[in-house]
This record gives C-alpha cells, sequence and structure tokens, in this order.
C-alpha cells in the first residue's frame, strides 16, 4: 500500500493550480445545487429531481431559507459555536401554526417566512417537501419525523389533530403528562427518530401547566463523494477572532470542486453520496469576520451564491470535528416578530382546542453533527409546548409531603408524608 505523502507546511498556505487554502471551524448543513465534477466509482450521479417543484414548493422552500437566516444572525448573537435546523423550527413550528388564529397565526406565517402564502397551501408543501427530500438519494440516509403528544383528558379539536396527521405524517398520542413513563416515553421517541444522537428533549418530571408537545426530527447520514483520506489529517492550529489558537485535527482534499468567491468569502460545495445534498462551507476572507459574514447574508445572496458555482482544482482544509448545541428559542422568535403567542393576554390558539388561555411556552432545539473523514452525521429535534396560561394547575394524586406551619415566625408545627391512602 502506498501512503500518501503530507505536503511541508511550508507548502500547505501555497496555492496549487487554481487551488486555495481553505479552512473553517464549522458549517451549517443547507441544500444546495451540486456542481460538475467526476465522481468515484459505484456512485451515480444525480443529476435532477425526480420531479418538478410545485409552485407551493417552490415557495415553501424559499420561507424555509428566509427563516434559516433570520434565525442564524438572531441566534449567532450570542457568539461562539451554533448549530441550528432551522427546517426542524419550521416544521414543529407550522404544526403548531394550523392551531393559531387571528394575529398570532400572521406573525407566526411571517416569521416563518411564508409571506401571503394561504395555509392550505403551506400544509401541502411541507407535506410534499418531506416526501421529497426523504429517499431521494439512496446512499445518504435522510430521515423526518413529527408527533404531537397531549395530556390526557385535555380536549383538542380534531380537525387541527387530523391536519397535522395529514400534512406532517404527524404520529399523536395522549399521555399521562404526570406519570414518569410520559417523558420516558416521548424521549424514546425522540432518541429513535435521531438515532440515539439526541437523547432526550422532555425534562422527566413535565411541567403542570404544559398540555401538549410538538416535537420534530431530522436526521442526517452521508458519505463525501470525495472522501478525506484519514492518514493526510495531521494536528494544526486554528486562529481564532480574538488572535488566540487551538490545535485542530486539519483534514486535507485536493479535489476538482464546485467553488466560487469574492471580496468577503471563499466558498465551496462538498457533495454527498450522488451529489444531491452538499455541504457548503464558506470562509470569511481575512479582514472579514465571520460575524460581520453571518450579518449581511440572507436568502437572496444565498440564491446567488448557491447559483455561481464553478469548478475549481481545490486544496481544501477542513476540521474534523463533532458537536452538540441547546437553545431554547423563545427570544429569538420573539425578536423576529413571534410575539403574541408566548403572550397570555395576546395567544391566540383557539383552533388548537377549546381550552381558552392557551400559550406557547417553549421553543426549544437540540442538535448534533459530525464531520469527519468519511462523510457527516448530524440530528436535531424541535419541541414546541404548548400550555396554559390560567391557574397552575397542583394534581395531588401522588404521594406528596404536608407541612403545618406558622407563616410569620416560619415554625413548623408539623410535617407529614401522605404515600397510600387509607383502605376505605
Amino acid at each position: 500500500m502506498i501512503k500518501r505523502q503530507h505536503p511541508e507546511p511550508t507548502d500547505r498556505g501555497r496555492n496549487a493550480g487554481r487551488g486555495r487554502r481553505f479552512s473553517v471551524p464549522v458549517a451549517l448543513l443547507l441544500l444546495s445545487p451540486a456542481g460538475c465534477g467526476l465522481l468515484e466509482p459505484d456512485v451515480e450521479e444525480i443529476t435532477r429531481l425526480p420531479r418538478a417543484l410545485t409552485a407551493g414548493e417552490v415557495e415553501v422552500i424559499r420561507a424555509s431559507n428566509r427563516f434559516a437566516f433570520d434565525l442564524l444572525a438572531q441566534v449567532n448573537r450570542a457568539g461562539d459555536n451554533l448549530f441550528l435546523s432551522p427546517l426542524s423550527a419550521s416544521m414543529a413550528l407550522g404544526m403548531t401554526m394550523n392551531g393559531a388564529d387571528g394575529e398570532t397565526w400572521d406573525q407566526m406565517r411571517e416569521v416563518l417566512g411564508f409571506g401571503s402564502l394561504a395555509e392550505e397551501g403551506i400544509n401541502a408543501s411541507y407535506k410534499s417537501l418531506i416526501e421529497l427530500l426523504v429517499g431521494l438519494d439512496p446512499t445518504v440516509e435522510t430521515a423526518i419525523g413529527n408527533s404531537v403528544w397531549t395530556r390526557s383528558g385535555f380536549p383538542v379539536y380534531p380537525d387541527f389533530l387530523n391536519t397535522v396527521r395529514e400534512a406532517f405524517g404527524a404520529e399523536a398520542a395522549e399521555l399521562d403528562f404526570a406519570s414518569p413513563s410520559a417523558s420516558e416515553r416521548i424521549n424514546g421517541w425522540v432518541k429513535h427518530a435521531t438515532r440515539g444522537r439526541i437523547e432526550d428533549i422532555v425534562p422527566a418530571v413535565i411541567p403542570a401547566d404544559a398540555v401538549m408537545y410538538l416535537l420534530n426530527a431530522i436526521y442526517f447520514k452521508g458519505s463525501w463523494t470525495f472522501q478525506f483520506d484519514p492518514s493526510d489529517t495531521r494536528a494544526e492550529s486554528f486562529h481564532l477572532d480574538d488572535g488566540s489558537t487551538r490545535s485542530v485535527p486539519l483534514m486535507t482534499l485536493r479535489k476538482t470542486l464546485p467553488y466560487r468567491e469574492d471580496s468577503r468569502f471563499q466558498a465551496v460545495d462538498l457533495p454527498y453520496g450522488g451529489r444531491a445534498f452538499t455541504m457548503t462551507v464558506l470562509l470569511p476572507q481575512p479582514g472579514v469576520s465571520v460575524d460581520t459574514l453571518v450579518a449581511n447574508l440572507d436568502a437572496g445572496e444565498w440564491e446567488d451564491v448557491a447559483d455561481g458555482f464553478r469548478d475549481e482544482e481545490v486544496w481544501l482544509f477542513l476540521p474534523r470535528f463533532r458537536m452538540s448545541y441547546e437553545r431554547m428559542l423563545n427570544d429569538d422568535l420573539a425578536a423576529l416578530g413571534m410575539v403574541d403567542a408566548f403572550d397570555p393576554d395576546l395567544a391566540d390558539l383557539t383552533r388548537l382546542s377549546p381550552v381558552e388561555s392557551l400559550v406557547i411556552s417553549e421553543v426549544r432545539q437540540k442538535s448534533w453533527v459530525d464531520v469527519n473523514e468519511e462523510g457527516t452525521e448530524a440530528a436535531a429535534a424541535t419541541s414546541v409546548v404548548v400550555a396554559t396560561s390560567g391557574p397552575l394547575v397542583v394534581r395531588a394524586d401522588r404521594p406528596f409531603l404536608f407541612f403545618i406551619r406558622e407563616r410569620l415566625s416560619g415554625t413548623i408545627l408539623f410535617a407529614g408524608k401522605f404515600a397510600s391512602p387509607p383502605a376505605e
């Protein structure tokens, strides 16, 4: 076996032909058109979708991408690493939107990027987009799951459940939220849907005011069309914006790849499998910070980037990394304009249930990604929690403690535990 020799460190920064030195810490997983080039043996190139996109699907994809960059810019204010699935958040909120009405519905539609698109078209396009993405490339595993979990006895309009089942393929179940088995079952669904990469998203003790969880899970696993040789990976310095350095395992690939650049960034498109799915990496030019790049990148410019690749010989240096990420998105979504859904006095979820005073109490996402020489594995789960905003429910139907005390002095006179009702 002939081992490929590493280029000397002094050569690694030089251009080779039209190749450039290219190194990044992390990139969002996005869908983009793939360029031309030679495929590795036994991989059939996918050159077109199995069918033309409908006008509604085009609008939903554009809306999802607009939401992606709006959310990315908002979350990026927190600094440091991040990894999101805007599509997962969009689908979880898209399901929830079917229970909203009035200004709450309008705000959700606007934040999700749908403009004036009608609800029927939005739902139909979500459905067909799920069908299109799953199974598009037989060499890439892509799974999308949705589910709705309701507290036992909480009334839900049949029309709402029928819509999320039909449009999102969601499974719906009623559970005793007071039982520990409820969170175990919901978290078990998430773990299964993400192939074990996201182990839980619901707390072990479900809050007393929570009446519904609407969940989306997305899983992706793809091998690079052109894999990195592990023997070419070596520890090198990664340069942080503050001038400090950290050691990272830097993978190396020299290949003809879709590439473009301008005064602000270099971009390269790394294909998976049959090239329907790619990782698009944007590296800021020297003197341009990654935060500046994020702040000035939107869906319109993204289309220009994705449409502007040309095949070039590229010498790519990319860190091997694995990271997990978690964020509650309430404040981010409110900052983007989805305000009423979180406000007990303004939320309108009257198409979800006859129960009044419902509110979205939490939108949370967990994500995980592993980028290595073979390819990429990524998973995300998004949870939308619908809660009652009226009186909190305290249901003492399980063992509890009780104390008799004098409140002003703080003196406890009696302390007890009620664990087993006496036999009648």
